[in-house]
């Protein structure tokens, strides 16, 4: 019997790719490869790009750098993002085979035939507008938790994103894509489903492959919850103003779904979010904090914020600041501002000097670690439901709460993807919460 060709994948950036990384592997198994371990000797190497991360262009070499270590006479495919907004810049590093843009990623099988190196990189990326369909995926790994993707792309203009010009307009799985998948999911013994996407509050859009639509994120949602087999449904992260109270209600009183939000926010300053081209203002996102806090108030409520951007001075900074100090949510991630090309952003004056932006970053982030540190301390002596993971760290396992409180216990490989009441009890020195189990024997 011949031996099967060894394929690996890397994935940089967000959960959407994770879960389109697990799609493509699947492909690639369905044509007779073995997946192994990126650390491993493959025969190909598939690295999934990201356009938002910091130096993406750094990281992309590293990584084919690696590839190239284990087996320089590897194939090596780079496709997602980056590879659509900068397919170029990235067939030039040395390594490089096969370039794939937004559209040609999901058909990556078909454009490997050999194997055989090539001089120089080969690119297939489309325009953009014509990613206008969609590919549905989900990612499994040893994770006792799922990624699920529900859409994709994005119709905003907010001046410092390329995501748009990278993954194309709004489009949305069907209902019943998006419903199969998670019984697929649910069927092999995964307790948990993050909803993942560009932009997931606008699902519904271009479910048909145009703008008409049937169903909206509401609908989803209500009909996700009825799923059987699946214990949790987290949403990863939605835009203020496509949260609406009919979703939050319906949070509050889910079977599955957990009380646990993130919503960007990017800056609390109305003059800053003019300048974005974000959807709302300030007061509507006090307004969906109260509205969560009203109905649930033991939720966690995670923030998005964007440091430095053109134009933001000392007085906006210390607006955005304040405002989150004040408002009663549970941490925070910070990300410092930096140029892409092909935005509006990139051309705009007031460009913050590299200091002041990290020193902002710093700032927000230990008001982060302020407000986990307040959001845990309001958790102690209530009772809670924990997921465990799947690893052993130092001697401990780690899990979440519904509400996304860490806690840690003694290793018991027992306990590893199961799900348990526990009552909260204190903070360790390292920040993570230590319980007692209500009302069960380990």
């Amino acid at each position: 019997m011949e031996n099967k060709k060894k394929v690996a994948f890397y994935t940089l950036g967000c959960k959407l790719n994770f879960s389109e990384t697990s799609t493509i592997a699947r492909s690639f198994q369905n044509e007779g490869f073995e997946r192994v371990d990126f650390e491993e000797v493959a025969d190909m190497y598939v690295i999934n790009t990201c356009s938002v991360t910091e130096n993406a262009d750094k990281q992309f070499k590293q990584i084919v750098k690696k590839a190239m270590k284990l087996n320089d006479k590897a194939f090596v495919a780079a496709v997602g993002c980056y590879a659509q907004l900068k397919p170029e810049e990235l067939a030039a590093v040395d390594g490089v085979d096969l370039v794939l843009g937004a559209t040609e990623k999901f058909k990556i099988t078909d454009y490997i035939n050999d194997l055989v190196k090539n001089d120089m990189g080969e690119v297939h990326s489309c325009e953009i507008e014509d990613a206008d369909f969609y590919v549905g995926s989900y990612s499994i790994g040893d994770r006792t938790r799922a990624f699920l993707k529900v859409q994709d792309g994005c119709d905003y203009k907010c001046t410092y994103c390329t995501i748009p010009l990278a993954r194309g307009i709004s489009r949305s799985d069907t209902m019943e894509g998006v419903l199969k998948n998670a019984k697929e999911i649910s069927a092999k013994g995964i307790k948990e489903i993050v909803l993942t996407g560009v932009n997931i509050g606008d699902y519904g859009k271009g479910e048909f492959g145009n703008k008409k639509h049937e169903h909206t994120f509401l609908d989803l949602v209500t009909e996700l919850d009825k799923v059987e087999g699946i214990e949790r449904l987290r949403i990863s992260s939605i835009e203020p103003n496509l949260l609406k109270n009919e979703t939050i209600d319906l949070v509050s009183k889910s079977r599955a779904f957990v009380p646990h939000f993130h919503i960007p926010l990017q800056s609390g300053s109305n003059d800053v979010l003019k300048k974005m081209k974000r959807r709302y203002m300030r007061e509507l996102y006090i307004d969906r904090v109260a509205k969560i806090r009203e109905v649930m108030p033991h939720a966690c409520i995670g923030v998005d914020v964007i440091v430095g951007f053109p134009g933001e001075t000392d007085e906006h900074f210390l607006e955005t600041y304040n405002f989150l100090n004040e408002l009663n949510i549970s941490y925070l991630h910070v990300f410092t501002y930096s140029e892409r090309d092909n935005t509006e952003a990139a051309t705009m004056e007031g460009v913050v000097p590299m200091n002041v932006r990290s020193k902002r970053s710093k700032m927000l982030r230990g008001l982060s670690v302020k407000k986990r540190r307040a959001f845990y301390e309001n958790q102690i002596g209530t009772n809670r439901t924990v997921l465990f993971e799947s690893e052993n760290k130092e001697g401990y396992i780690h899990g979440f709460t519904e509400n996304y409180v860490k806690v840690k216990t003694p290793w018991n490989p027992e306990l590893v993807n199961t799900l348990h009441d526990i009552y909260l009890t204190k903070i360790d020195e390292d920040g993570m919460v230590r319980f007692d189990f209500v009302n069960v024997e380990v």
